[in-house]
Order: C-alpha cells, then sequence, then structure tokens
C-alpha cells in the first residue's frame, strides 16, 4: 500500500467514526440528557444550590404601582346616574421582599418560609403625594358592616342611625396615603367596643407593610424536579376552606416566586395567591426576549374567571348559588371579613362587556392591563413579570338603609395595583453565562458532525487528487511509443525548403529524409 493510498485510508476511517459518533450522540440526545439532568439536580430550593439565596432574597427591584378611581359624580349616582371616575397614579413603592425564618423540613425535601414584604415610597416615579392628594371613593367600611347586618332588621336600623348622627356615607373622600396605609373609621370605632374582633382602623394594605401572609411549605425539588417550589401547605392546611368545592380549595403549584426548570410550552401553570384566597392558573401565549434572554409568556386566560356557564369548574367559587357574578369577576369576601369585595383585573380585562359599560371611565387594554410571567424555559427563572389586579366593590340596595335605595347593582371599581419585577442586569449576565454552558454542552455532538464534515472533505479533495495523478499517468505510459525517437530510427526531420520554412501563412512544412552516417 503506497503512503497516499495510506492516507486516504486513515481519513476515511476518521471521517466515517465521527459523523457515526456525532449522529449517533445527536439522535441519542446524550449530552442534552447529561445538561439537563445537571440542572435539575443544581435548581433545588436547598443550602449551597445555585438558586437558593436568591429565592431567599430576589435581587432585582419589584415596584408595586397602586391606581385610584377618583368618582367625580357621587351625588348623581346616588339617584340612579351612572358613575363616572377617573383614574389617578401611579403611586409607587419599592417593594422589598424575602423569605424570613428559613428552615428545612424533611431531609431537604421542603423548607419552610414566611414571605415578607415592605414598601418604600417613591416620589419621583409618582403622580403625587399619597399624604395630601384626595380620592373620593366607596365607603368599604360602611358598605361592609350593611352587609354584616343586613339579616337583622333591628342592627340595620341601628347601624343606619349611627351613619346618620356621624356622618358616615357611602362615599368618602380620603387621602391615598389613608386608603392605603389605614386610617380610623368613625363607624368602626362605634361598633367596636360591642365587637372585640373588630379594628377600628381600615386601609386597603393595612398590617401589609413588612408583615406577612403566613407560614408556607415548599417541595425544594430534590425528589422531584417538577415539584421545584410547590407549595405543600399554606398556614399549616393543604387546602383553604373559603370555597364551595374541593377543587376550588385546592392549593396547587408554586407561590409565583419560583417555577420548576424545562418549561414547555403546552404545560399549565398554577399559582396560589393569599390575595385571591385561591390558586389560579397561566397558559402560554407567545415567545419573547428579555435582556437577550428568550423566555415563554404565561398569562391567565379567560376561563380562570370566568362564570359557572362559561366554565362549569368555577361553580365552586360562587359564594352561593344567588351570589354567582358574571365572567371576569371573582367575589373574595369569605375571605375578607363578608365584605362584598369582588376582585378582577384592571378596567375590567377580561370581563363581560357590561361592567365596563356600567362604569364611565373603564378602558380595558391588554398592553396595560394583562397580568403575565415571562420565564426562561430552560431554568424557570422569572425574567418579567406584571402581576395586575383591581378591587372593587358590589354596591346594590341593602334592606334597612334607606340611603341604597336608588342604587343598581353595580361592581364600582376602587383601586388597581400593578406589581412589577424585570431581571437586573447582574443575574441576567449570570443567566446568560449559565444558557451558554448548556448550550455549548447540548451542542457538543454537531462538533464531531463537523469534524466529520470537514474530513469527508478532505477525503473527497484526496480521491479527487488521486484519480487526477493516475490518469495523467496511464497517458504519459500510453503516448511515450509514437512520439519518443530511438537510436534505430533511419528518418530524420527538416524542412522542405527555405521558402516553406519561412512561410508565415502555411507555416513549416517538415519533410523525412534517410539518416546520413556522419562518417561516410
Amino acid at each position: 500500500m503506497t503512503r497516499r493510498s495510506c492516507a486516504i485510508y486513515t481519513v476515511g476511517v476518521i471521517c466515517a467514526t465521527l459523523l457515526i459518533v456525532g449522529i449517533g450522540l445527536i439522535v441519542s440526545q446524550a449530552f442534552r440528557t447529561l445538561m439537563h439532568n445537571r440542572l435539575k439536580k443544581e435548581i433545588v430550593l436547598v443550602e449551597g444550590s445555585r438558586v437558593f439565596e436568591a429565592w431567599k432574597r430576589p435581587p432585582p427591584p419589584v415596584y408595586m404601582e397602586f391606581f385610584f378611581f377618583n368618582v367625580t359624580n357621587v351625588d348623581e349616582f346616588l339617584t340612579g346616574a351612572k358613575p363616572v371616575v377617573k383614574q389617578v397614579g401611579p403611586y409607587t413603592y419599592r417593594e422589598y421582599r424575602y423569605k424570613d425564618n428559613v428552615t428545612m423540613v424533611d431531609d431537604d425535601k421542603m423548607v419552610s418560609a414566611y414571605n415578607t414584604k415592605s414598601f418604600v415610597f417613591l416620589r419621583d416615579k409618582s403622580v403625587g403625594d399619597p399624604l395630601f392628594d384626595n380620592i373620593t371613593t366607596v365607603n368599604i367600611p360602611a358598605w361592609a358592616v350593611m352587609n354584616k347586618v343586613k339579616g337583622s332588621f333591628f342592627k340595620a336600623s341601628m347601624v343606619s342611625i349611627w351613619m346618620n348622627s356621624i356622618g358616615s356615607g357611602l362615599f368618602t373622600t380620603r387621602t391615598v396615603d389613608e386608603l392605603l396605609w389605614g386610617y380610623v373609621d368613625p363607624l368602626l370605632t362605634r361598633i367596636a367596643p360591642s365587637n372585640p374582633e373588630v379594628e377600628t382602623t381600615f386601609g386597603l394594605m393595612y398590617k401589609k407593610n413588612g408583615s406577612n401572609d403566613g407560614e408556607f411549605v415548599f417541595h425544594t425539588g430534590v425528589q422531584n424536579y417538577l415539584d421545584y417550589g410547590r407549595v405543600e401547605t399554606w398556614k399549616g392546611q393543604r387546602q383553604v376552606n373559603f370555597w364551595n368545592s374541593n377543587q376550588s380549595n385546592s392549593i396547587n403549584g408554586s407561590d409565583g416566586s419560583a417555577f420548576h426548570p424545562l418549561l414547555k410550552k403546552d404545560e399549565r401553570i398554577h399559582i396560589f395567591t393569599p390575595d385571591l384566597c385561591r390558586s389560579i392558573y397561566m397558559d402560554f401565549e407567545k415567545d419573547v426576549e428579555v435582556k437577550g434572554i428568550p423566555a415563554y409568556r404565561f398569562t391567565p386566560p379567560r376561563s380562570v374567571l370566568a362564570s359557572k356557564e362559561e366554565n362549569p369548574a368555577n361553580e365552586g367559587f360562587c359564594v352561593s348559588p344567588q351570589e354567582c357574578l358574571g365572567t371576569g369577576l371573582l367575589k373574595v369576601s369569605p375571605c375578607r371579613k363578608g365584605a362584598p369585595v369582588v376582585a378582577s383585573f384592571p378596567h375590567f380585562y377580561l370581563a363581560d362587556s357590561k361592567y365596563v359599560a356600567a362604569i364611565e371611565g373603564m378602558s380595558p387594554e391588554r398592553t396595560h392591563h394583562q397580568t403575565y410571567l415571562d420565564l426562561n424555559p430552560t431554568t424557570g427563572i422569572i425574567v418579567r413579570a406584571n402581576k395586575r389586579a383591581q378591587i372593587n366593590i358590589l354596591m346594590n340596595r341593602v334592606p334597612g338603609f334607606p340611603k341604597t335605595r336608588g342604587l343598581n347593582e353595580t361592581i364600582f371599581p376602587v383601586m388597581f395595583l400593578n406589581e412589577s419585577v424585570v431581571m437586573d442586569d447582574a443575574s441576567a449576565a449570570r443567566v446568560h453565562k449559565l444558557l451558554t454552558i448548556v448550550t455549548l454542552v447540548s451542542n457538543f455532538p454537531l462538533i464531531f458532525v463537523a469534524l466529520g464534515g470537514i474530513m469527508l472533505l478532505i477525503l473527497i479533495v484526496l480521491l479527487v487528487r488521486a484519480r487526477k495523478q493516475k490518469s495523467q499517468a496511464k497517458r504519459i505510459a500510453f503516448s511515450k511509443p509514437i512520439y519518443a525517437a530511438s537510436a534505430d530510427d533511419n528518418t530524420s526531420y527538416s524542412p522542405v525548403c527555405e521558402k516553406e520554412k519561412e512561410d508565415p501563412q502555411n507555416g513549416t512544412y517538415i519533410g523525412l529524409t534517410p539518416k546520413v552516417d556522419a562518417q561516410a
């Protein structure tokens, strides 16, 4: 075997080996599986893991924006006119959140913690000063008391007299700070001596600054990566007891701060939120990109707050058969001490159009009022999120209270909030690095295929060159007896004549003559 043949054989063997190995690894996805298994082991809620410290104290800044609906025609509304509201906001607060009293449970299979939040006002991101800006809105304490006593004519009459004596109406004008963080209500103050459970202070965010929602127990994901961050119990219970079916009372999914890695577009994400006293779900909407990081956008579909007619599974959320609201609304009075509080998306987004039409000033827009989560599918990390919810009061005629006689049933908007977060640059850089490693390792078999392709090109070049050289050798061997003159050849070549020798038109003519011996 010649040296050239040996080289061709060697290159061919190497080429075939690289291509077979590379294609085999791609088909089997061995390196991708190896990387995914590594992620499943590293993304767990245990000390020393890649995500544990960020889970306890999330580095990205969280902002809470409050928007209020200022009522501009109170007197006309009380006589039956359509209410007119004007949105005022945002009043923005920096939200600091961290996990407190973190304790590992059941050999690192679970971890307990308290979600503590505190708020600091940001004047430069707000439309005004909450200490001085006044808002006219529904008198929520009054409506809560009226609904509490409406079943008793004696109690209703007594509360009606108290309201008239202290000047407590169906609407009130308070500063933004009072509405959020609390004020002493005169009606509650009057009732409190005979009802020790009644607090005299009311505020939409009262006792929520520097406090928590109770103890959560989470799965760490050690046993099953799909359980990463899933809530096992809240306040020691596996179910809540506010609703009328086991399905409605179930605590499903995470608390919204952690999601398992290797997300798929066809899966449904569940989140338990104490603010709504229930679990909700989100479906995939579209692919997005945040700071160069690919993400899946998940958002609650219309069916989450659909009526029982539109989604029979929601029948369990009806407070009673007579208190089933339409699509887009959730009455949360069972977990709000009986107050007629109704939750919805801002401006009744995804709700029946009749609720939008009933209030002048409502203009639902997907861009500004949609709740969504942008999650990196590889790691499950939140890269951007907007949680938006609206607080409403159910207003209607209440027996024993003459002031309500002119009212039609109305879902009256009070305020909506927007809790938002975008991954900070430092965290984004770390995620970029991790995703680069995952991509390189997962696509490592392509290196074998690429090298195999290069060796294939080299093999083709060697084969072509070998074939050309072989053809040239055959041509030389075949033409040599025809054109080469031997020593025994008896002819010589000479021009026929001098004229023909120099003839530019016909070229040079050559004649054959016998050889003459030089010695003759």
